[in-house]
């Protein structure tokens, strides 16, 4: 470890560990905020956005008459087809959503599923679901065991690896042991 403590070595980990940390900020913002998001969905998916909404039609409406009354309203997804349940529900297949008719009120429940493009794609990387995005995710993880190891060696002295840096070290790496040995 004498290696370590030559000022050549340490002057080139400073050098790599400040110009890849430089290099990496975008990426790393794409993992931090989507890993938040996925942290906290709570079941729901949260690059999409739900918008639930009830309108009401005339009673005993049709397929066709359903269709007609849905095709004469604006402020509506775009209806693709209707499907039968049962005597009194149909199922409103939606553009993005999805409905209820009910035959025997007339009201129509349906949520209409918007996509939030930004948080849509991020969670796609962190997911590592765009083609070719494997080669940078693994240079990413290669840089973050770069950035943990060249971090040890980077502060010198009794704030260091050699003085109160251990125990934070020691601590660092216990949080996770004690967390899988205990949950």
């Amino acid at each position: 470890m004498t290696w370590l403590k030559s000022n050549k070595v340490s002057k080139w980990l400073r050098i790599l560990h400040r110009d890849l940390g430089f290099l990496m900020v975008g990426v790393c913002l794409v993992y931090a905020v989507s890993g938040i998001l996925l942290n906290h969905m709570n079941g729901k998916d949260p690059a999409f956005k739900t918008i639930e909404a009830e309108i009401q039609a005339p009673a005993g409406l049709s397929n066709e008459e359903l269709t007609q009354f849905w095709a004469d309203r604006q402020d509506v997804p775009r209806l693709k087809r209707i499907l039968p349940i049962d005597e009194t529900f149909s199922r409103l297949m939606l553009v993005g959503g999805i409905g209820v008719y009910n035959s025997k009120t007339g009201a129509i429940d349906y949520e209409q599923h918007k996509k939030n493009a930004l948080i849509y794609w991020i969670n796609k990387l962190h997911y590592n679901q765009v083609k070719g995005w494997s080669i940078m995710a693994d240079f990413f993880a290669v840089s973050l065991i770069f950035f943990a190891i060249s971090g040890l060696f980077i502060v010198k002295g009794k704030k260091g690896l050699a003085g109160s840096g251990k125990w934070y070290l020691l601590i660092g790496l216990l949080i996770p042991i004690l967390y899988v040995a205990l949950a």
